[in-house]
């Protein structure tokens, strides 16, 4: 449907965000559903995010997606703030209303949804977690599992000291373990999540022995490009139950599509194959 005077506009914000599959998402959902609508990708440096946002709602934009690096700038723009985004202190979704700009983060709610369906025998209270990376991704990822009953979650990055930051902020069942104990903190784990961009495009491969991990336990990576990382190639071969991150994507859209647009959007085959298809 060709967007008219009147059209709701929306987009995602970031630099770089030619990478963002996030237009395609948004744009099959508003065809779909026949909205009235754009959404649109806009980069934006880290110098001029404050101008940008405070500029979209005179435009006539209804809200906006974040990514990186401006999700921590998003928090500090916003008149109001959900829990979770307070929390993490990171914010993914902006809404712009008469009482200025609302903001949120349902990056952990896409997490657990994608888990849900991609990996539907797995539950929280099944074992403690593994979690590589200490990022701001990683930060939403502890919070929804953490909300959703983990018993414990182990973390583990490059630089412990980011590990143990992340674990003395958000409490006693999260513990910050060095890198190269990785074997030992597996070893009963249910659950393997890859937060960093270690088997994106363009970057280097996990270099992880999973001998040490139960063959029930799930994989999943929040990398999407590609869709099958070679952490999740590695984990298909040792027959691991593996959910990978397009599922995140797709589902962390759908509250900020629903309070844009005013339809609550379905994630279906059909959408994840119309962003496959899409590159």
């Amino acid at each position: 449907m060709k967007p008219s005077g009147a059209a709701r506009l929306a987009g995602i914000l970031g630099w770089p965000v030619d990478h963002s599959r996030s237009p395609q998402l948004h744009g099959y959902w508003l065809d779909h559903y026949g909205i009235d609508g754009a959404y649109v990708p806009m980069a934006v440096r880290p110098e001029d995010f404050a101008v940008a946002v405070a500029v979209l709602p005179k435009l006539g934009f209804v809200g906006a997606n974040v990514t990186v690096p401006h999700k921590e700038a998003a928090y500090a723009a916003c008149d109001r703030l959900d829990e979770t985004a307070r929390r993490i202190g990171a914010v993914n979704t902006l809404s712009f209303t008469a009482d200025g700009i609302a903001g949120r983060n349902t990056d952990g709610y896409g997490f657990i949804e994608n888990l849900r369906h991609g990996a539907p025998d797995w539950r929280a209270a099944h074992g403690p977690a593994v979690m590589l990376g200490a990022g701001g991704s990683a930060r939403a990822v502890a919070v929804a599992l953490l909300d959703a009953g983990l018993p414990e979650l182990r973390v583990l990055n490059r630089t412990f000291d980011r590990a143990a930051a992340l674990a003395d902020a958000l409490g006693g069942r999260v513990r910050a373990v060095p890198w190269e104990q990785f074997a030992s903190a597996a070893t009963d784990a249910s659950l393997l999540i890859n937060t960093t961009t270690q088997g994106m495009v363009g970057q280097p491969a996990l270099e992880l022995d999973l001998a040490c991990l139960p063959r029930a336990a799930t994989v999943t990576d929040l990398i999407y490009t590609p869709v099958e990382t070679p952490l999740l190639a590695d984990a298909r071969r040792r027959c691991h139950p593996v959910v990978d991150g397009l599922g995140m994507l797709l589902w962390q859209a759908q509250p900020g599509f629903a309070g844009w647009f005013g339809v609550e959007p379905v994630v279906t085959d059909a959408l994840r194959a119309a962003v496959l298809a899409d590159r």
